[in-house]
């Protein structure tokens, strides 16, 4: 077994358990989110609403507070490793590079080279504890598919798409939030077969699928070879706790509906 997938083991029981049966459900509160209040309401909501992990910004004080009120392993998301060691300090269970969708608005853009270099010094820094990295949605999928090989090789253990923020969706309904999700979708597809390709023998890392996703296509995301799904401004946006109580229990219900777990499709590594 390779470091990663030692690093995996490590995870609490739960989270190992979603994301061999390909059910992992992750609410995020916001890379930037650092709102208290919000990402209160954020925890309380994924906690009783059936969610596996909360992905909050890299702050110590929300890594408590969401843990404490959710009850769930916490994920911190930040672009400067240097915040993360504190973070785990705290309590966090894994660490994530990206996504990078806050960013994209504001002219900023993370290519390759600078992906890379933040994974490894992210691994230099925190050399025992589970990351996951968000590949850039802005390049081709088969360079997409290249950065996510090349960042299990300099230490990644998960690997997370994005995409929402280029989607244009230009019809109403579901259609419209099929067309939303596309980007992510594709990305899922192209990546997880290519990790698999690149694992041989090996199980591949997991790839969690993000960003423009919504309960209508969370199945079409463990479908493309997803073992979870990361969900946001379906949430976060929201300012009433019962909505999004609502909102986190539909996507419970939208996983639970899919067998994702088969004989053709087995786990993605062995449970202790």
């Amino acid at each position: 077994m390779s470091s990663g997938h030692s690093r995996l083991d490590q995870l609490p029981a739960s989270l190992r358990a979603a994301l061999a049966e390909r059910r992992l459900l992750k609410v995020i509160a916001g890379l930037t989110n650092f709102d208290a209040a919000s990402v209160e309401r954020v925890s309380l909501a994924a906690g009783r609403g059936g969610a596996d992990l909360i992905d909050v910004a890299c702050d110590p004080v929300l890594v408590e507070r969401a843990a404490a009120l959710s009850g769930l392993p916490i994920c911190v998301s930040a672009v400067d490793p240097a915040l993360f060691p504190a973070a785990v300090a705290a309590g966090a269970a894994l660490v994530e590079i990206g996504n990078y969708d806050a960013f994209y608005p504001l002219g900023r853009v993370f290519d390759a080279a600078e992906v890379l270099d933040l994974t490894r010094r992210t691994r230099k820094l925190l050399p025992a504890t589970v990351l996951s990295v968000t590949v850039p949605h802005g390049r081709p999928l088969d360079e997409q598919e290249q950065l996510a090989v090349d960042l299990v090789a300099a230490g990644a253990d998960i690997i997370q798409t994005e995409g929402g923020t280029s989607a244009r969706p230009l019809s109403p309904g579901t259609l419209g939030l099929i067309e939303k999700a596309a980007p992510t979708l594709a990305a899922a597809h192209a990546i997880s077969r290519a990790l698999a390709a690149a694992a041989e023998e090996a199980p591949a890392a997991p790839v969690l699928c993000a960003s423009g996703l919504s309960a209508v296509t969370l199945p079409l995301a463990l479908a493309a070879g997803a073992a979870g799904v990361g969900v946001g401004s379906a949430v976060n946006r929201l300012e009433d706790e019962l909505a999004m109580l609502a909102v986190v229990r539909g996507l419970r219900q939208a996983i639970a509906g899919v067998r994702t777990v088969s004989p053709e499709r087995p786990a993605l590594y062995d449970q202790p």
